[in-house]
């Protein structure tokens, strides 16, 4: 799969994100997508706040603010339910959760190694 047909797939995704998200519960607010280069530097370029090899560069990773009943949740513990579906969901495209690097509202697809 090309970098281009995988940022497509992964663009509906993240459409399903949203909607499964509001079926557990949760409300949302959109967070970091896609980082320009021409402010955080190319990809494995760090500039600017993030990793060099950030997947939001390549329009791979998404951050979602959850919020349940008007309070924003801050701990990755409270993405976990809509982290484990996203992994389950996607995992035909190697989809990532940032629970596990302690980002809990990251959700990416990984590639060429990076998460």
């Amino acid at each position: 799969m090309t970098l281009g047909e995988k940022q497509r797939v992964f663009t509906l995704a993240t459409a399903h994100l949203i909607i499964k998200a509001y079926e557990l519960g949760y409300e949302g607010t959109h967070g970091d997508t896609y980082r320009d280069p021409r402010v955080f530097g190319a990809h494995g370029v760090k500039l600017g706040y993030g990793r060099g090899r950030s997947l939001h560069k390549l329009r791979l990773a998404y951050d979602l603010n959850l919020f349940r009943d008007g309070v924003y949740l801050t701990s990755t513990e409270d993405h976990k339910p809509l982290g484990e579906w996203w992994e389950a969901e996607y995992a035909q495209y190697d989809a990532s959760w940032g629970g596990h690097f302690n980002d809990g509202n990251h959700y990416s697809f990984r590639h060429n190694g990076d998460r």
